[in-house]
């Protein structure tokens, strides 16, 4: 998942926005998570109605009043603002352990493309070798919270660092009774990862992302 932003640098939202500029530290915030990519602006009202929501889900995972032990996830604040301040002002607000790209980096516009992202806001999921778990989550996220971190996280077979367990890898058993339906429903085609889909309007499976009225981005 590192080699997304290979050469590049996160920064991490804190106070001292701390800069993750090597290898090392980008595979150490990343590698073996599921890794969010939230696109949006600090202009968009649809973006400041959901980005709540995706907090308090982030927290809910991540933060350790909530949990015994952090959630496998991290976020990269993908910004589509006009601004650096914009920008800022949207983030300021947003935890500490989201990570984002400067505003300066033109990759920010660059993934939106790679994604096909076409609407704002709108939340892909990555699983941690890079395939695209979840073109938009922005739904799922509001109608089920944090719970459907779980299915992400079975779906991509996320090795949970606590609590390995020994497994035949020729036919390995099924975790949950769960498990076969949640592999089918984000069964990934790894030659999709970054591929376009049909303009809106041609595409048959009527994949749009997040509810109606959402902000267009392309």
């Amino acid at each position: 998942m590192a080699s997304l932003f290979s050469g590049r640098v996160l920064i991490r939202n804190n106070s001292d926005q701390d800069e993750l500029d090597t290898e090392a530290e980008l595979s150490r915030r990343l590698e073996n998570r599921l890794v969010l990519l939230f696109f949006g602006a600090g202009s968009c009202p649809q973006c400041q109605a959901f980005a709540p929501i995706l907090r308090d889900f982030f927290v809910r995972l991540t933060d350790e009043f909530y949990v015994l032990r952090a959630a496998q996830l991290a976020l990269v604040y993908v910004s589509q603002d006009p601004t650096e301040e914009e920008q800022d002002l949207f983030l300021r607000d947003m935890p500490k352990k989201w990570l984002f790209l400067p505003f300066e980096d033109d990759l920010r516009r660059d993934l939106g493309r790679q994604f096909s992202v076409e609407r704002l806001p709108a939340v892909v999921v990555l699983k941690p070798g890079g395939d695209v778990l979840t073109r938009d989550a922005t739904d799922e996220i509001r109608r089920l919270g944090p719970a459907c971190f779980a299915n992400w996280q079975e779906a991509a077979e996320v090795l949970d660092r606590n609590f390995l367990q020994p497994e035949d890898l020729d036919d390995p058993a099924p975790r949950s009774l769960t498990e076969p339906l949640r592999r089918c429903k984000y069964r990934v085609d790894p030659a999709a990862r970054g591929k376009r889909r049909p303009r809106r309007g041609s595409d048959p499976e009527g994949e749009g992302g997040a509810e109606g009225g959402d902000g267009e981005l392309f």
